[in-house]
C-alpha cells in the first residue's frame, strides 16, 4: 500500500520565504559583492590602523590616513601601468593573425584570419574600454569604498548593526566568528598582492632577458592571473610561448621553461614563505568553488571563490566549536 506523505503548511512557507530569500539576494548581488570586498579591504588594514591607535593618534584620522595612502596608491599603479600596458595589448591584437599564421599554419589555411587582422584592432579597443567601464563604474567603486572606510572606522561594527536583533552572548559569538574571519581573509589579501608583484616582476625580468615583446603586457597578465590558484599559471603562459613559437622554437622553448621555472619557484618556494595557512583549504575545494563562482557571477565569482569558501568556512568551524562547549 503507498505511504501518504504529508507536507506541513510550515514546510511550504518556509520553502517559499526560502526561494524568495534566495532571489532577493540574486537580485542585490552587486551590493553583497561591494560589502564583501570591503569587508576583505577593512580587514587588509586594520592591523595599520590599530597600531596608530595605540600611538594615540584618533581612530577617525588614523583610518583616514592608512585608507587615503592605500586608494591613492592603487590609483597611482593603474595610472602608472595602463597607458604602456594599453598600447601593448593593441599592438599585440594587431599582430595575433600573423603570429598565428606563422605558429600553426594549418589553422591558417582552415579559417579566415583576414577577418581577425580587420576586426581584432576593434575589438583590442572595445577589450580596453571594457577594463575602463569597469574602474570607471563610479556607484560600485565608490561604495566600495565607501563601506570600506566605514568598516574600517567602526570596531564593533556587528554589535552596532546586529545589536537590536541577537543577545550579548550571540553577538560576542558573531563578532568572534567576524574577525576570524577577516583575519583570515586578510592574510590571504596581502599573501596574493604579494604574489601578484613577485611574479609580475620575476615574469618581466625573465621576458626581457629572452628578449620577447610585449613583456610589460604578459608580465601584468601573469601577476593578475596569480589570484585564480593552479589555472592562472598556466592560462597565463600560453600567449607568450605562442608569441615566442612566432620567433623560433627555441624562443617558445625558453619561453616555456621560463613559465615552468616561476610557476616551480611559486609552488615550493613563494606560496609556502608569503601565505603559509592563509587559506588552509585543499586545492579541490579551491577548483570546486572558483568553478561555482564562476558559473553564479564570472570573473569577479572566480576571484572571491576562494575568501568566500574561507568565510564559510570559518563560520562552520567556530559554531561547531562554540556547539561542543
Amino acid at each position: 500500500m503507498p505511504q501518504k506523505i504529508e507536507i506541513s503548511s510550515k514546510t511550504i512557507i518556509f520553502t517559499i520565504g526560502l526561494i524568495l530569500l534566495l532571489g532577493v539576494v540574486w537580485l542585490i548581488k552587486d551590493l553583497i559583492f561591494s560589502l564583501f570586498i570591503a569587508f576583505i579591504i577593512a580587514g587588509a588594514l586594520r592591523q595599520p590602523v590599530d597600531f596608530l591607535e595605540t600611538k594615540k593618534i584618533p581612530r577617525s584620522i588614523s583610518s583616514f590616513i592608512i585608507y587615503f595612502i592605500f586608494i591613492f596608491t592603487i590609483f597611482y599603479l593603474f595610472a602608472l601601468i595602463i597607458p604602456p600596458l594599453a598600447g601593448e595589448i593593441i599592438i599585440l591584437f594587431k599582430n595575433l593573425p600573423n603570429i598565428i599564421t606563422k605558429v600553426l599554419p594549418t589553422l591558417s589555411t582552415n579559417f579566415n584570419l583576414n577577418f581577425l587582422s580587420n576586426n581584432i584592432p576593434s575589438l583590442a579597443n572595445e577589450t580596453i574600454n571594457l577594463i575602463k567601464l569597469a574602474f570607471s563604474n563610479v556607484i560600485f567603486v565608490t561604495s566600495t569604498l565607501f563601506f570600506g572606510f566605514y568598516f574600517l572606522l567602526e570596531k564593533n561594527l556587528a554589535q552596532r548593526l546586529l545589536g537590536i536583533f541577537f543577545n550579548d552572548i550571540e553577538l560576542n559569538k558573531i563578532n568572534l566568528i567576524s574577525e576570524r574571519a577577516q583575519k583570515r581573509m586578510s592574510g590571504w589579501f596581502w599573501g596574493e598582492i604579494i604574489l601578484m608583484i613577485v611574479v609580475g616582476t620575476m615574469t618581466y625580468v625573465g621576458l626581457n632577458i629572452i628578449g620577447l615583446k610585449y613583456a610589460l603586457a604578459l608580465a601584468v597578465l601573469a601577476g593578475l592571473l596569480e589570484v585564480i590558484p593552479s589555472l592562472g599559471p598556466i592560462v597565463s603562459s600560453i600567449p607568450a610561448i605562442l608569441i615566442g613559437l612566432s620567433y623560433s622554437p627555441v624562443i617558445g622553448l625558453y619561453c616555456a621553461i621560463l613559465y615552468l621555472v616561476i610557476q616551480q619557484l611559486e609552488n615550493n618556494l613563494i606560496v609556502p614563505i608569503v601565505m603559509k595557512k592563509a587559506t588552509g583549504l585543499p586545492p579541490i575545494i579551491i577548483l570546486i568553488a572558483m568553478v561555482i563562482g564562476g558559473k553564479l557571477a564570472g570573473i569577479i565569482g572566480i576571484i572571491l571563490a576562494v575568501p568566500s569558501t574561507m568565510f564559510i568556512e570559518t563560520i562552520l568551524i567556530e559554531s561547531k566549536k562554540n556547539s561542543n562547549k
